[in-house]
C-alpha cells in the first residue's frame, strides 16, 4: 500500500533523472535526484511502496538505465498507460516493478493504492475502485521477483 504520485504523458528519462547526474552510478545517490526538475519535493517525500502513476509513453528518450535504477532504489512501483519499449525492458532487467494500466486517468495524486498481482488489479483505497492492469507473464514476474535479470540468471544456472 502506498501513495500515488501522478505524472503526465511522455515523461522522458531526463525528467526522471536529469542528465547532469549521469556520472553517478550508485542507485541510492541517483534516487536523491528523481524528478528533481519536475517535482522537487518528490525524492525527499516518496516512500518505499509508493506508486509513480503516469500516462502514455513513460520513460521515453534515452535508453540509459539510470532512470529505472533510480526509481528501483526508491522502492516504488510504476504504473503507466504505456511505456517506451527500451525503458520497460530496462525496468524488467533491473527488477523495477512496472505495470501497464489503461485507467491511470482515474487515479489522482495522493490516492492510496494497493497492488494485487493475483487478480491483476490496482486497488484505489481512496476512491474504493479497482483498475485492471495488463497481466505480467510468469517469466517476467520471476525476473522482477529475483531483483532483475542477473539475479534471475544466477538462480536458473544453480539448478
Amino acid at each position: 500500500m502506498g501513495r500515488a504520485w501522478k505524472f503526465r504523458d511522455d515523461v522522458d528519462t531526463d525528467v526522471i533523472i536529469p542528465g547532469r547526474y549521469l556520472t553517478i552510478n550508485d542507485p541510492n545517490e541517483l534516487a536523491k535526484h528523481v524528478f528533481e526538475n519536475l517535482r522537487p519535493e518528490f525524492a525527499k517525500n516518496v516512500k518505499s511502496g509508493d506508486f509513480v502513476v503516469a500516462g502514455e509513453n513513460f520513460g521515453c528518450g534515452s535508453s540509459r538505465e539510470h532512470a529505472p535504477l533510480s526509481l528501483k532504489a526508491l522502492g516504488v512501483y510504476v504504473i503507466a498507460k504505456s511505456y517506451a519499449r527500451i525503458f520497460f525492458r530496462n525496468a524488467i532487467n533491473i527488477g523495477l516493478p512496472a505495470f501497464e494500466c489503461r485507467y491511470t486517468d482515474k487515479i489522482s495524486d495522493g490516492d492510496e493504492l494497493k497492488l494485487d498481482l493475483e487478480r491483476n488489479v490496482v486497488i484505489n483505497l481512496t476512491k474504493d475502485e479497482e483498475y485492471l492492469i495488463n497481466p505480467v507473464p510468469e517469466f517476467l514476474r520471476e525476473i522482477i521477483e529475483c531483483g532483475g535479470l542477473i539475479e534471475f540468471c544466477k538462480r536458473v544456472i544453480r539448478c
